[in-house]
């Protein structure tokens, strides 16, 4: 077992200390840094990104995404990846070998490196999908056999039918310090900004809050996303979660299977067990969504563009997949080769357009900025609220109106209250709106007006 670093033993040493301070010490959850609140987070499945499926030819669309107005780059992982019980021709992401060590498959560390300095280069921010739960079968660490779960007879136990993976043991102190020097080097090796948490639930959460606070006093401003909807998780180790439960509602409301009020309830719910800072993290599709529940339009057809929207107008962080910004309609392979299918060059898809909005909406008005820094959200009341979703945010002299038709239906929706007027644009063209208390929706439609 390779000694501690300093750096890494200073950190240790605070956390310690910091267990014992009074009950009002500040809470990670509430000292998110200031580049989350307006960013949307972006995934990129390197392997599939492009037909050479290396971090070179992906750099080369940085300016794209920039102009897009990403704001943080969530790599899926990147490391060495296990033979033993390898699943398909090119195995699983997250079947790690070495924590360290670069998969040649996408290219070097330095070939990284570059992406990641070109990507801060462009204003966008940089994290990694961290595997803490499992190694593969195969992995360097296996020569200490106490660093995993064993059952009755010995053998080392797979979580789930993940056959080609072992489970971490976590009452192992010498492999949580492994694990958290893993997490350290990737920080200071590729200058990172953070990480997204594989089944963070599953890992125990005293070992999430001592690495934060490590990673922390490595960089301040590291950034944790949970794959996970936890509380506890996000009091003091996490910044975001998943927002997993209000996800499989929108795709039951498309398919017809609930309606407003299974949003709102799922939605109340959430707020109701969160911290007011833990920050949701909403989304149509990601890469288990795509590879083994099906595109967000196999999910929910037409009313892709309106749950694209919402996801974006809720307070909380929009997540985008990469393909979908130009309706990319097709199930990724997981463990072979394959490719997104991007548009010619200098053509313009019609969901690239509608990102771009709601990004630079986003970016641009307070009122949608997440949790403490935009406003809360305020349901305006009206005649048929299992249809349609109206609600506003306000945060000063910034305003969001926003009504959404949740069936596949036209309707007439009236409110008991005015919405837009005098200073308000739609979204869309950027026209002026006049007062109304009531809006006319075709099936699927949605309509946002603004303020600034």
């Amino acid at each position: 077992m390779k000694k501690i670093s300093i750096l890494l033993f200073a950190a240790l040493l605070l956390f310690a200390c910091n267990t014992n301070d009074s009950a009002d010490t500040i809470t990670i959850a509430g000292e998110h840094t200031n580049w989350v609140y307006d960013a949307t987070i972006y995934e990129v499945n390197v392997r599939q990104y492009t037909t050479e499926g290396t971090f070179s030819a992906f750099e080369q669309h940085i300016p794209r995404l920039q102009e897009l107005g990403v704001g943080i780059l969530w790599f899926m992982p990147l490391q060495t990846i296990g033979e033993v019980e390898r699943k398909g021709s090119l195995g699983s992401y997250y079947s790690i070998q070495n924590y360290t060590e670069v998969n040649s498959e996408f290219g070097t560390l330095a070939d990284f490196k570059s992406v990641v300095d070109k990507a801060h280069a462009s204003g966008m921010k940089v994290i990694l999908d961290w595997v803490a739960n499992h190694t593969s079968r195969d992995a360097v660490w296996l020569e200490n056999e106490d660093w995993y779960v064993t059952d009755s007879l010995g053998n080392i136990e797979a979580p789930y039918d993940w056959s080609d993976v072992a489970k971490l043991n976590y009452n192992n102190d010498d492999m949580r310090d492994a694990m958290l020097q893993s997490m350290m080097w990737w920080v200071r090796e590729a200058g990172i900004d953070g990480f997204r948490c594989d089944v963070a639930n599953e890992v125990p959460t005293d070992f999430w809050e001592r690495a934060t606070d490590a990673l922390k006093a490595l960089k301040p401003d590291i950034f944790m996303l949970a794959e996970a909807e936890e509380p506890e998780l996000n009091t003091k180790a996490f910044d975001a979660y998943y927002a997993w439960d209000f996800h499989h509602k929108m795709n039951m409301v498309a398919k017809g299977e609930g309606n407003v009020d299974s949003l709102r309830t799922s939605l109340n719910k959430m707020n109701a067990r969160f911290d007011d800072r833990a920050i949701p993290m909403y989304f149509t599709s990601n890469h288990d969504e795509n590879s083994w529940n099906g595109t967000e339009f196999e999910r929910m057809g037409n009313a892709v563009p309106t749950f694209a929207a919402l996801t974006y107008v809720l307070p909380g962080m929009p997540l985008i997949y990469n393909g979908q910004e130009v309706g990319f309609n097709r199930r990724l392979e997981f463990f072979d080769k394959d490719n997104i299918d991007w548009p010619a060059l200098g053509v313009k898809h019609k969901f690239t357009d509608l990102y771009e909005q709601l990004i630079a909406l986003k970016k641009s008005n307070p009122a949608l900025f997440t949790q403490e820094k935009g406003g809360d959200m305020v349901e305006i009341d009206n005649n048929m609220p299992d249809k349609v979703w109206s609600f506003k945010r306000v945060k000063g002299e910034n305003e969001v109106h926003c009504v959404f038709n949740f069936t596949d239906e036209s309707v007439v929706v009236a409110f008991d209250e005015t919405i837009a007027g005098d200073g308000f644009k739609e979204f869309h063209n950027a026209t002026s709106s006049v007062a109304m208390d009531s809006v006319e929706l075709k099936a699927w439609e949605y309509k946002l007006y603004y303020k600034n």
